[in-house]
């Protein structure tokens, strides 16, 4: 049994607004805080606005992938002016002309793809992108995302994320407004 102290809610503050992240164990023994803006405007808004003050003047268009990320990438492209563009976890049939690439999410666990429509490509070849999420956890979304991008021709120049998660040291690169420990727990607590 997990000990309770580690599933009490962890709090942040992000751009000056504060959250209180439930605490889930994802694996045996490994326990993370979710932060989920679907539905949080005031927290979509205020990390946008961060955001946007960080990314590379050269960037030319935002990419995320969906779901959870895209509310914070509309809200730097509003923001920022710039296009945005969605890769999606499926292929639509109303997609003509789509590449894809593998990934493995932290949050599914199982290989899945990252699919960019043939409408979009034009967008962001010979473009500087900045890939844009929510969380950044284990890097293999965005591996997949850049490795999808560079396919369709962009220059991927930076990743921003709200937060990182654990101890990457591939985490300073990304810009971000924070790192979300992990937790783990030996189960010698009882």
């Amino acid at each position: 049994m997990v000990n309770p102290e580690l599933l009490t809610p962890y709090t942040v503050t992000l751009a000056g607004v504060e959250r209180q992240l439930p605490r889930v164990e994802i694996a045996p023994g490994v326990i993370i805080a979710i932060l989920n803006i679907l539905g949080d405007t005031e927290l979509s808004e205020a990390v946008a606005d961060e955001l946007v003050k960080r990314l590379p003047p050269e960037t030319e268009v935002l990419v995320t992938p969906e779901a959870k990320a895209i509310p914070l990438c509309y809200a730097m492209s509003v923001k920022s002016g710039l296009p945005y563009v969605i890769l999606r976890k499926s292929r639509k049939p109303y997609m003509s002309g789509a590449i894809s690439a593998e990934v493995v999410s932290i949050t599914t666990g199982k290989p899945q793809a990252l699919w960019l429509d043939g409408k979009d490509i034009a967008t962001v070849r010979g473009k500087n992108v900045v890939v844009v999420d929510d969380v950044i956890s284990t890097g293999s979304t965005l591996k997949g995302a850049i490795k999808l991008l560079e396919q369709a021709g962009s220059r991927v120049i930076a990743s921003a994320a709200i937060m990182t998660e654990g101890d990457n040291p591939e985490w300073k690169n990304v810009i971000s407004l924070g790192n979300l420990p992990v937790w783990l727990d030996k189960g010698d607590n009882a």
